[in-house]
């Protein structure tokens, strides 16, 4: 709320506004000044003094009015208009004709833009370039016909009206956004605050008991890998990361209901980077991008349930001390996961034995998923070198929704 009260004072409005309500005084004054030297010329002297007296009382009570966006109300707008249009045509009535023609003013005179301006302030371009076109039609019933001057002023004021109504819409998008902004800021500065806390208390005891739990082995070094898991998980929500979702949550499928009895909607894109945030630990590392992954819900389970059976490989012919990344990349066509671990390669030619074997964990679980939805799977492996798993799934493969579905 602070944050959106600096904005409200930094508001290029207010002096506009404040602007607007100075030059309606002056050019009310202006008005009467213009009305007294031509006294002389008008036929009907009455007319002119009762309207210069509408117009000065009717300026200095609505000068409230005019003071923001708030109090400038639709009624007060079509008012003060009709004010300024009244002036006009009442003009033919009251002045000579001679001098009308001679491009003499209107009894408003200049105070007619005060009220276009109004429109502009309070609605932007498109209430203002209404005003002007009901100001504009004005002068020309009041001059008779086309002149000149009476163009050349119609569409200065209508120009000017426009580009100011614009200016202001700019100016709130503008402050709109400063104000979003300066919430955001706060709200990391809060996080980062909390982070401090958090690292220099709770994940340093976590990373001391997976520390000595290593060391001393047995149901400790249990202990100390749960440990190492919080610890990483932590370190993720302090710092901004994705909340891990739960494994059963992963593994449910289109319309199971959720723990609160809800059903979660399944017509929507799924963020990839969601289910493979569980996958992350103590000997997983996980690279995602900032923004969002989004994958058809039944592609994006299935290309995670690949990764997670890359993985559930990694720690069965690895070991459980093994290392793994995941790499998510969001290509301009295809999704890229690529899984690589520290482990001891494969030798040449133990896939294909491994599934003349019965044993299709790779074949099945991994390139069976990504070939029915439409992408690939490569597996790059190098004796004493550890191996990489590289799934690849094109964007456009909106019928493997369908085939995945039927698995």
């Amino acid at each position: 709320m602070a944050g959106r009260e600096r904005v409200l004072r930094m508001s290029v409005e207010l002096p506009l506004w404040r602007a607007l309500a100075g030059y309606r005084v002056l050019t009310a004054l202006y008005a009467v000044g213009l009305g007294i030297t031509a006294f002389g010329h008008f036929v009907r002297p009455w007319a002119a003094v009762a309207y210069y007296a509408v117009l000065v009382v009717w300026t200095a009570v609505t000068l409230p009015r005019v003071t923001g966006a708030e109090r400038c109300t639709r009624r007060f707008l079509a008012a003060d208009l009709t004010v300024a249009v009244t002036g006009i045509l009442l003009t033919p009535f009251t002045d000579d004709p001679a001098r009308i023609t001679g491009g003499g003013p209107t009894l408003p005179s200049i105070w007619t833009a005060g009220a276009v301006l109004a429109f502009a302030l309070k609605g932007g371009w498109r209430w203002a370039a209404i005003a002007s076109t009901a100001v504009a039609a004005a002068n020309l019933v009041e001059r008779g016909a086309p002149t000149r001057d009476t163009v050349h002023n119609v569409i200065l004021v209508w120009l000017a009206s426009i580009a100011i109504g614009y200016v202001v819409e700019v100016a709130r998008a503008s402050e709109r956004t400063l104000a979003r902004a300066l919430e955001i800021e706060a709200a990391t500065r809060e996080r980062e605050r909390l982070a401090r806390d958090i690292h220099d208390s709770v994940l340093q005891v976590l990373a001391m008991v997976q520390r000595r739990g290593t060391v001393i082995g047995g149901e400790a070094a249990e202990l100390g890998r749960l440990a190492g898991e919080q610890e990483v998980a932590l370190r993720m929500l302090v710092s901004g990361g994705l909340l891990p979702v739960s494994r059963t949550a992963l593994e449910a499928g289109p319309g199971t209901p959720r723990d609160d009895g809800a059903v979660p909607p399944d017509d929507g894109p799924l963020d990839l980077r969601a289910l493979l945030a569980p996958y992350a630990g103590a000997r997983v590392s996980l690279a995602e991008p900032g923004a969002p992954v989004p994958l058809p819900p039944a592609a994006a389970r299935e290309l995670a349930a690949a990764v997670g059976a890359a993985l559930d490989n990694v720690r069965r012919h690895a070991g459980e001390e093994a290392r793994a990344w995941i790499l998510v990349e969001d290509e301009p066509g295809a999704i890229v996961v690529t899984v690589r671990d520290d482990g001891p390669g494969i030798p040449e030619g133990r896939l294909a034995e491994a599934e003349g074997e019965g044993r299709l964990g790779v074949a099945q679980s991994i390139r069976g998923r990504l070939r029915d939805l439409g992408g690939s799977a490569e597996v790059i492996s190098v004796p004493g070198q550890g191996t990489e798993v590289e799934l690849t799934v094109p964007k456009s493969a909106e019928g493997a929704r369908g085939k995945a579905e039927k698995r």
